[in-house]
């Protein structure tokens, strides 16, 4: 028998359940409640989980190792960072969801037979700023501190919120906070990035409908001609290219909302472009010509395709500063004043665009200075 207590965010511990054979059981109702639960006093073990390819085995790991590995557990926390203020609303909803699905998880790979094993899952750093790897590292330590934890296991892709890869500094900084750390010994599949995926009608509509936008657009005409060869282009466009170009579903709530945020965007960054004209307008016209060049480097706090896009080429388009390299979110940049590097590493589009595609919460978070990055190479 196995007994199975979660909870979310951190201080919520009234969903609880009984697994026997693998089978559920709610036991969680108030006189339940009422008991207190079990009293575990052996030893515990966090593992922080995200998406990876590699999740499940690292579960199924932690679970069989508890109960009949040489360092046994009484207790085994699998628990979720997810910040809203990085990633939004909808990120939180998605840790919760795979919390629900480690749960299942572990109650499948609890025998009939084991020894009693409380496994506990939870949302944690949900109101945090989590985008170093000291961030969390000091999330899990006052998790870890709180639960009387003192081994973590990694699952070896573990890399929350699509951040640049944590593993190796996480692995290291958790080491030299006491902690014992290990790697979970699963096997890693080769990642092979398909070309072609499986894609939806609303995909195809999208992509069409913004094909036939921009041909109309660049023709400057609404003549019936161009309607018509617009919307052949755009269908041939969209019959080609819709398995390719977009990498997930459309959500047409989450996409009007960007587009909503987008056109709130626009002018923000037509302002900034023109205040940054006059200011380079003003040291072309200087006589000491007193420019300072420079190139800086940070590490952004966006995530995938588009928005890591957007930042470059808004950071392009605004005079002074030119984004010369991204690698995932490292952003190299050449920035032509002083005044136009503080206000690089102030922060401020980088805000915008977290606005745009991750909500007002995320562009709350501190730019790269207030992160402790000042453009050096060490960043």
């Amino acid at each position: 028998m196995a007994l199975i207590r979660t909870f979310h965010e951190h201080h919520d511990n009234s969903d609880c359940c009984q697994l026997s054979s693998g089978r559920a059981r709610p036991v969680g109702g108030p006189a339940a409640r009422d008991c207190g639960g079990p009293t575990v006093t052996g030893e515990r073990l966090l593992v922080p989980v995200s998406e990876s390819s590699t999740l499940r085995n690292t579960v199924a790991y932690a679970v069989r190792n508890a109960v009949e590995g040489e360092n046994r557990y009484d207790a085994v926390h699998f628990v979720s960072p997810a910040s809203r203020r990085i990633a939004g609303e909808e990120y939180v909803e998605s840790a919760r969801e795979l919390l629900d699905r480690v749960e299942v998880w572990a109650g499948e790979d609890l025998g009939e037979d084991d020894p009693d094993l409380t496994v506990e899952t939870a949302l944690i750093g949900v109101d945090a700023y989590l985008f170093s790897p000291g961030d969390y590292v000091e999330l899990l330590a006052g998790y870890a501190e709180d639960n009387g934890i003192g081994s973590v296991l990694l699952d070896p892709e573990f890399n929350p919120g699509q951040n640049t890869p944590l593993l190796p500094p996480l692995e290291a900084e958790l080491d030299g906070a006491g902690f014992s750390v290990e790697t979970a010994p699963v096997e890693r599949g080769t990642r092979r990035e398909r070309l072609v995926r499986r894609a939806s009608l609303g995909q195809f509509v999208l992509l069409a409908g913004l094909s036939y936008g921009f041909y109309l657009l660049i023709g400057g005409s609404l003549a019936a001609f161009d309607l018509v060869t617009g919307a052949i282009s755009a269908g041939i466009v969209a019959t080609v290219l819709w398995r390719i170009s977009l990498t997930g579903p459309v959500r047409p709530g989450r996409l009007l909302a960007r587009i909503a945020r987008m056109l709130v965007y626009t002018p923000y960054l037509l302002y900034e472009i023109v205040v940054a004209n006059l200011a380079i307008a003003y040291v072309v016209l200087h006589p000491s010509l007193p420019i300072d060049p420079e190139v800086v480097e940070f590490d952004a706090a966006v995530w995938s395709e588009l928005p890591v896009t957007t930042l470059a080429n808004s950071i392009t388009l605004t005079p002074g500063t030119l984004t010369v390299d991204v690698t995932r979110q490292h952003f190299v940049v050449h920035t032509l004043t002083e005044g136009a590097r503080d206000d690089l590493l102030d922060g401020g589009l980088e805000r915008a665009v977290r606005f745009v595609f991750y909500g007002r919460a995320a562009a709350r978070g501190p730019g790269p200075r207030e992160r402790g990055d000042d453009g050096g190479e060490d960043s």
